[in-house]
């Protein structure tokens, strides 16, 4: 790479500042990287053009050291960190940080240019060493250089994942050393003061408060089989008597590495108008007071083994308890006909209810709507190509989807009904929904309790 004269670089800064050129044509007429002119730039906003009067430098091992440690800390680049400490080449930077890994400290110690003077014997007697000189002076900068050696190292396996050094991560590296050095040495070169280092360790002796805590959140995790988030979490713990802050229960799962998982998709059955179209005289008011009042239905696919298996569910919108289901093979008019004979069966007679489906071609057909008919039900469906309509039964697929069927492997299509059967039973008499703060079934039950 080409150099430049500290002339050239003021030019290129002043240039620039005048907004007479861009940074592109600057660097064209320099034939210099559009990055080196970026990296003028900056220097020139931190330091002014006094930034490019400086001659040679020769950087001490403890500056170098000052700027690794602060790159380490703050997650800088050897780009960012020229322009930050004013250093010409951030080249330099890649150099020092791979002698130091390396080769060690050593490696940073500054050397004197050019070869060594000769000087004639003097036959007068040598002068006695000064005490810097002294052999017990050597040996103390030996031991200095290896202390700071290995406490980089250690930081840096510590800060390597969250790619920042904490005070705690210092502390734990003080601790560690302190049988070889002394711990005086060690704080002073850690930048912490000695009672924030024996507060912290005082700390770290004490038993985990959020011990207790985090062993009920894992039970719960593991009973749900990983589909309950914080929120959940937090309100099953207020129905174990365990007010707990949403916030503590976010930062215990961070720490515990728990996190649900979701995922969503689904089957569109619409073929066109084949049969009679509803009015949406739902309209979105998926609220019941009672019971029994509006139901809501849908087809979804499930793609398993390399076969096809298709869900037709009833959803109560008072409690968001699955009333019936079916499932087939194939998405034909019986497996929505069952559906619905399955259901009416736990309707009472001359009971007022909704029916709400979307303008699938299995509910535009007459069986269909005859049976909803000779029952009193009034049918419903929502608008063309509009899923929000619908959007409580395709929440319950999306939610059914993300904590079943992407959480588990299916050996085979009677192994995925038998735990199909079993989740539908989990969702309607332990999951909690938040609204309630309860199962459905449970919600219910309460309100048939307190009518």
């Amino acid at each position: 790479m080409a150099k430049f004269t500290n002339e050239q670089k003021m030019d290129a800064v002043i240039r620039y500042q005048s907004k007479s050129e861009s940074v592109r044509e600057i660097a064209n007429s320099l034939g210099a990287n559009q990055e080196v002119v970026r990296m003028w730039i900056k220097q020139a906003e931190y330091h002014g053009l006094a930034a490019f009067k400086k001659s040679y430098t020769s950087y001490t091992m403890q500056f170098k050291m000052d700027v690794l440690n602060n790159m380490n800390e703050m997650g800088i680049s050897p780009n960012e960190a020229a322009v930050i400490f004013n250093i010409s080449s951030p080249a330099l930077i890649r150099t020092w940080r791979i002698k130091l890994n390396t080769v060690g400290l050593d490696a940073l110690i500054s050397k004197k240019k050019g070869r060594p003077s000769l000087k004639k014997k003097s036959s007068k007697p040598t002068k006695p060493t000064r005490t810097e000189d002294s052999t017990e002076a050597l040996q103390a900068e030996i031991q200095r250089l290896r202390m700071e050696n290995e406490y980089f190292k250690k930081v840096k396996c510590l800060s390597s994942k969250q790619r920042k050094i904490t005070k705690k991560d210092k502390v734990k590296v003080i601790y560690e050393l302190r049988q070889k050095y002394p711990v005086k040495a060690l704080v002073a070169f850690a930048q912490i003061p000695r009672s924030t280092y024996y507060n912290v360790v005082k700390k770290l002796d004490q038993l985990d408060p959020d011990l207790d805590l985090k062993v009920e959140i894992q039970a719960i995790y593991d009973e749900h089989e990983g589909r309950y988030g914080y929120r959940r979490i937090c309100d099953e713990l207020a129905n174990r008597q365990q007010k707990v802050n949403h916030k503590r229960v976010q930062r215990i799962m961070k720490e515990l590495g728990l996190k649900c998982l979701v995922r969503m998709k689904k089957y569109k059955s619409y073929k066109g108008t084949i049969g009679k179209i509803a009015s949406n005289i739902l309209n979105r008011n998926f609220t019941s007071e009672v019971p029994n009042a509006k139901w809501v239905t849908d087809i979804t696919e499930f793609k398993l083994c390399g076969e096809k298996l298709y869900l037709s569910p009833v959803l109560d919108l008072f409690n968001g308890e699955i009333i019936t289901y079916t499932i087939g093979s194939r998405p034909t008019y019986s497996l929505v006909s069952e559906m619905l004979d399955q259901a009416l069966e736990r309707l009472p007679e001359d009971h007022q209810l909704l029916m709400h489906s979307d303008q699938g071609w299995h509910y535009q057909m007459k069986p269909y709507r005859t049976k909803l008919e000779s029952r009193g039900i009034v049918q419903s469906m929502s608008r063309k190509g509009n899923c929000y309509d619908n959007s409580v039964m395709e929440n319950f697929f999306g939610i059914m989807k993300s904590e079943f069927l992407y959480l588990k492997e299916f050996e085979s299509l009677e192994y995925f009904k038998k735990e199909l059967k079993r989740y539908i039973e989990y969702y309607n008499t332990k999951r909690m929904k938040a609204k309630f703060k309860m199962s459905p079934v449970e919600y219910r039950t309460h309100f048939n309790q307190a009518a």
